[in-house]
C-alpha cells in the first residue's frame, strides 16, 4: 500500500485548479476514484475545500508534476517525509513493583502452555532474566510452592497481541528448521489453576 497524502480531497482540488494531470493521476495520487474526482473538477463534490498544495507542504516536486504531465500514463509518486517518525527501540520491559511478584506465575504459564518460546523470547515479552525462568523451570525459584501459572496478558505483564507474535515467530522458526509445531491450545476455565 502506498502513501496517500494528507488532505487528499483538498490535495486534489489543488491538483485540478493548478496542473493539468489527468483524472486519473490525480486519483491514484490521492487514493479516490477517477469519477470523484470529476465530480471535484465540475463542483458537484467537495464545494467550499480550500485546495491543499503539495509542493510547499513537501508532498510533491513541481519536477514531478510537470513529469506527469508530459506522459498521461506516468503516475505521481509522493515523497518521502522529511522527518520520518522514529520508532522507540524497544528496551528493558518496566514492570511495576506490584506486578513483579506475579512474574513467575506468568513465566510458569508460558513454559506450560507455550514451550515452543524459547528463554531470550520469553524474557524479552514479560521483562524477566534467562536465570529467573531457568529457577522457575527447574522448580529453584525461592517461592516454588507458591508458583500457579497464570495469563501474562490478564496479569498485565504483556499484551495479547505481543504474545500471538511472539508465538507466531517460534511457530516460523520451528516451521523452518523442520521440527512439529505444537497445535493451539484451547484453554478451560480448570487450565489455569492447575499445575
Amino acid at each position: 500500500m502506498t502513501a496517500l497524502p494528507l488532505m487528499p480531497k483538498a490535495t486534489a482540488v489543488w491538483l485540478i485548479e493548478k496542473t493539468a494531470l489527468t483524472f486519473t493521476q490525480i486519483a491514484e495520487f490521492c487514493g479516490m476514484h477517477p469519477l470523484e474526482v470529476q465530480a471535484i473538477a465540475d463542483g458537484e463534490v467537495a464545494q467550499g475545500i480550500v485546495g491543499y498544495d503539495p509542493i510547499a507542504n513537501h508532498q510533491l516536486t513541481q519536477a514531478e508534476i510537470d513529469r506527469c504531465e508530459k506522459d498521461p500514463e506516468s503516475r505521481l509518486k509522493i515523497l518521502p517525509p522529511a522527518n520520518p517518525i522514529n520508532r522507540r527501540s524497544k528496551g528493558a520491559r518496566y514492570t511495576p513493583v506490584a506486578k513483579r511478584n506475579d512474574r513467575p506465575d506468568a513465566i510458569a504459564f508460558i513454559l506450560r502452555n507455550f514451550p515452543q518460546l524459547s528463554e531470550q523470547q520469553t524474557s524479552k515479552l514479560l521483562g524477566t532474566t534467562k536465570d529467573t525462568i531457568e529457577k522457575v523451570r527447574s522448580k529453584q525459584h525461592w517461592n516454588s510452592p507458591n508458583i500457579k501459572p497464570r495469563d501474562p496478558v490478564t496479569l498485565g505483564l504483556c499484551s495479547q497481541t505481543d504474545l500471538n507474535a511472539m508465538v507466531a515467530a517460534a511457530n516460523e522458526r520451528l516451521a523452518r528448521e523442520g521440527q512439529a509445531v505444537p497445535p493451539p491450545l484451547e484453554l478451560d476455565d480448570d487450565s489455569e489453576h492447575s499445575l
